[in-house]
Parts: C-alpha cells; structure tokens; sequence
C-alpha cells in the first residue's frame, strides 16, 4: 500500500442514518481501556465521517467518548468524538502506516506498524514516544496489538511469531533492543502462499491464562500460551470458519470476531479459559464496508471502514460505523 502524504481535512459535519436501538453494556474485559460501560447519548451519529482519503484500519477508545484511528497511507492518527462525530488529527502521520491500535491508562497509543515493527504515540502532544523494530527475519506485517497490564503484544501476519514488550511497574517503555519474540507452535500452521495473512487480532481469555489469536487465511481461532507459545484450536463447535477474521474485542466472556470481507461481526460466549467457545449471533449493518477492527464505548461498537475492495484515492470517503453492542 503506497503511503499517501499531506494533510487531512476534517470532515464538515458527521453522516446520518437510522437510529440505533441501545444494547445491555456490559463490563469491558481488557483491563487497560478503563470504558466505562454507561449508555451512550441517544444523539450520538451511527456513522461518523472520517476525513477523505484517511484509509483507516485500526481502532482504540480510551475512558473518554473518543476514538482514535490510524491511517494505512501515512500513519496519522485523527481522534474522533463519538458525541458529534467531529474531530481532527492529533499526531501526523511519520510516513509509516498504522495498523492495530490499543490505549492504555497514561494516554500513550501502541500503534501497529506493518513492514516498520511499532511505536508509542502520545495522543495529547502527538509525539511519539518510542519505536521498535519487531521482526528478526523478512517479509514482516505486524498488524494488531494488546494490551495487559505488565505486557504489549503484537502479531505478525508474515511469521509464525507474537512480540512482547515488557513494561516496568509503573507503565515505563522498554529499549528498543528490548523485544522479545515467541515462535508460534502446537497446533498453528502457517499458511502460504508468502504474503498470506495468518495472524491478525489478538486479545486474551476471560480469566487471563492465555492470549486469543485469528488466524485470517485458515478462519481459526488459536488459544496462545504467553510462556511457551504453544498453540491449542479453540473449539467453537459447529460455528462456520472465522473466513477473514480481523480484530478481536472481548468483553467479560463475550467474544466480537470481526470478519472485515463478510461485513459481519461473530459472538461468541467463551469458556473462562478460552479453550472453548459457543456460537450466539451474526451482526451485520449496510453501512459496513469491509469493517476491520472493533473498539466499544458504552453500549455501542465502533468499526472503521476500510473499504478494501474499493481503489484508494485522495478523495475516497471513509467513515466508522457504530452498531448495539
């Protein structure tokens, strides 16, 4: 994807469609997000327009109604308020396209940087922090990332390997020579041809044993042990494959699969080690446009549009959608 530079302009006035009906919140498993699981306003917009040409891909909401999104052209990232759909860049982008999004409670942004590894934006100055060549070997894609309270993980979608980065106790970034890389064995097998997407979201299990993975090319769900790397399938019993299974959110024992070319969301009710997992319900929307990724804010989900099958130009709209949780 060739990087598309300048600035973005902000969109005039958020996009319009159809109410949503509010869905029951629930209590946000990924400890590090602190969202809050109140109702959101009933006048919040169910699609918010992201500037023209932005190309997003990955998602984070923070304690506050705000989402930040990155560009797959040239790794901006524009914050958006989930109130009024309004919003403006925060950090420009370095050049280097942003993947995988995760905040954490110090308003540092953990970006996924494809073929560049990773780094740590500051989403109040818009610097960033630190930068992390990831990969020992080429080709490299990192592409999702998160969090847990001591640990940063990131896949690869081009090797069989997940990267840690160690935080100190109280949230300090590691030297940049300071990665550490698991090799995915067990059950997980690469698929091919080169430039097959294998690993991409990733998350943990209800009771925090182990670490969650998709595996796009083959549709399957991989239960992660984080000391050993050793993989074991998860059963989802008579659930169809997870064909382009993209980010990953869990909330308490709740499972959202994003399944970015099916336009689809998958919920699954997960066992509280992860092992297994029970199929519950498809949501679909027609505002989706090959949807990626999947942040929540009280009772609704956010999904950025990629819009994947359509050509990338300066002047492609973009948007992210909202949906009941």
């Amino acid at each position: 994807m060739a990087p598309t530079h300048g600035s973005f302009a902000r969109p005039a006035h958020p996009l319009s469609r159809r109410g949503l009906l509010a869905a029951g919140a629930a209590t946000l498993g990924a400890v590090s997000l602190g969202t809050p699981a109140h109702a959101t306003a009933p006048t919040a917009p169910d699609v918010i327009a992201l500037p023209d040409g932005f190309r997003p891909e990955g998602i984070a909401v923070g304690r506050g109604p705000y989402a930040y999104l990155g560009s797959l052209g040239d790794g901006s990232i524009y914050r958006a308020d989930l109130r009024t759909g309004r919003g403006r860049i925060v950090s420009p982008g370095p050049g280097a396209p942003a993947v995988g999004l995760e905040l954490d409670g110090r308003g540092r942004l953990f970006v996924a940087g494809r073929d560049t590894g990773a780094r740590v934006v500051d989403v109040r100055s818009g610097e960033i922090l630190a930068s992390y060549r990831l990969a020992a070997t080429t080709p490299t894609f990192t592409n999702d990332v998160f969090l847990t309270p001591r640990t940063a993980w990131f896949t690869d979608s081009h090797q069989p390997t997940l990267y840690a980065l160690s935080l100190g106790r109280r949230g300090e970034l590691p030297d940049a020579d300071a990665v550490v890389r698991l090799p995915l064995t067990g059950d997980w097998t690469q698929q091919g041809p080169e430039g097959t997407v294998n690993a991409n979201g990733i998350t943990r299990t209800p009771d925090g044993s182990a670490l969650l993975v998709v595996q796009s090319g083959a549709g399957l769900l991989h239960r992660v042990d984080p000391r050993t790397g050793v993989t074991r399938l998860v059963d989802l019993g008579d659930a169809a494959p997870l064909t382009n299974g993209d980010g990953l959110l869990r909330v308490g024992r709740t499972l959202y699969v994003v399944q970015n070319r099916q336009n689809a969301i998958d919920v699954f009710t997960l066992a509280a080690d992860g092992r297994r997992g029970v199929f519950r319900r498809r949501i679909t929307d027609p505002d989706f446009d090959v949807p990626t990724t999947v942040a929540r804010y009280g009772d609704r989900l956010y999904l950025p549009n990629a819009r994947f099958t359509t050509p990338p130009t300066p002047d492609t709209a973009y948007s992210v959608v909202a949906v009941p949780a």
